[in-house]
């Protein structure tokens, strides 16, 4: 839930990330205390294919502590724990231990079509249940989210896609 995503004039903007935040905050009471909040962040120096990826996308090769990279203000003062990662699937050794042995991870945010799918197919891989919240997630644009969405709805039962209603029904009040 990066300014990176949120902002119109990025190039990586997710046209409804209003739309995900909004989901993201319905979700944010019934987890309380569980959430682990992930950035993308560019390597200090791109090696393999990232090489050619930040040639792409030249406005990225920015710190750390660079705006772009900030949660955006609705989630600022939300965010307990946050995770960095360089990487588009945010399923590292740190979030596995946070989660448990026998953890559920609930996914929300964006990009559907990119982060959210990355961290959910390799925690499906490492045996971990994913549930993927359809209506707290926004893609490059709604095509990629949709596609997004059926490619791992393939991977069932390991990943479920579902909604908040349904989601906040099932963990009860």
């Amino acid at each position: 839930m990066q300014r990176v995503f949120a902002d119109p004039e990025s190039p990586w903007a997710a046209p409804r990330y209003a739309d995900a935040a909004a989901g993201v905050l319905a979700l944010l009471p019934a987890f309380a205390g569980r959430v682990t909040f992930t950035r993308f962040l560019a390597p200090a120096q791109p090696a393999g294919a990232w090489r050619a990826y930040y040639d792409r996308f030249p406005f990225a090769r920015q710190p750390p502590d660079a705006g772009l990279w900030a949660l955006t203000d609705e989630f600022a003062g939300l965010a307990d724990h946050v995770l960095d990662t360089t990487t588009f699937g945010k399923w590292t050794p740190e979030l596995a231990a946070r989660l448990g042995p026998d953890g559920r991870l609930v996914l929300a945010g964006v990009s559907t079509d990119c982060c959210v799918l990355s961290t959910a197919l390799a925690a499906a891989d490492a045996g971990t249940e994913v549930l993927v919240v359809a209506d707290a997630c926004a893609g490059a644009d709604d095509d990629s989210h949709l596609r997004a969405l059926q490619v791992m709805e393939l991977y069932r039962p390991l990943v479920r896609v579902t909604t908040i209603a349904d989601l906040l029904a099932e963990t009860g009040p």
